[in-house]
């Protein structure tokens, strides 16, 4: 017999991502990354996360809502190997799922409690999309959650940034100050796809409010042109 397990959006996140270009590969790789979790207002209790300011880190569980399919494939091209070799879909961490979940592990600022949102937890190092459906938050317990001789297999090489990333002065100056450095991360973690290498080719993505357009050549990623709102 088939069970179904209903579940609730309990908070949305707020991030400068409009779209999955340039979102960071996994959660933690740019710290200075900052995000917001907003909880749904029947969810905006402050004896919710009552103790969860003693935690460093905590756990977010929630949706590839911009990922959605009906159906899905047992295999999947991971980026890491270059998008042209298949593994299972369960030895990845590929966004079309038969259940399109996501897990990620992200640093707890502070939690602030306002008049209007209820409790807000202020993360850094988060790799969702803004509005991105939150069905779950716990905390991180390192004992138990931490591993240090664990084997990562085909992603064992630690994630990281490749590019050397110049952004001209005056382009730099349409950037918030408290932004730049975020930026500046997710860009040297080379948000192409893995299979692109066209040093003609601009790229470009929403940052921020901000149309950042960008060209790699070898190891150089150039800033070319940044909109500001």
């Amino acid at each position: 017999m088939e069970q179904v397990f209903p579940m609730q959006v309990v908070a949305r996140i707020r991030s400068d991502f409009s779209s999955k270009f340039g979102v960071p590969r996994q959660s933690g790789l740019v710290d200075d990354l900052e995000a917001s979790v907003v909880f749904e207002p029947a969810f905006r209790n402050p004896d919710a996360v009552r103790g969860l300011e003693g935690f460093s880190h905590i756990w977010l569980i929630w949706a590839f809502h911009q990922a959605v399919r009906d159906t899905w494939s047992p295999t999947v091209r991971p980026p890491r190997l270059g998008g042209n070799v298949r593994m299972g879909v369960f030895a990845t961490r590929s966004p079309f799922r038969p259940n399109p979940i996501g897990l990620s592990s992200v640093r707890l600022e502070r939690v602030e409690l306002t008049a209007d949102l209820g409790p807000v937890l202020h993360v850094r190092g988060a790799d969702l999309v803004d509005g991105t459906p939150i069905f779950d938050i716990k905390p991180y317990i390192p004992y138990g959650d931490s591993h240090p001789d664990a084997v990562g297999g085909f992603a064992s090489a630690p994630a990281g940034e490749t590019l050397t990333v110049v952004i001209p002065p005056a382009l730099l100056e349409k950037v918030p100050e408290h932004r730049r450095e975020a930026l500046r991360g997710v860009l040297a973690q080379d948000p192409r796809p893995h299979y692109q290498d066209d040093p003609d080719r601009v790229y470009g993505f929403t940052f921020a409010g901000m149309e950042v357009r960008f060209s790699v050549a070898g190891t150089v990623l150039t800033v070319r042109e940044i909109i500001a709102p």
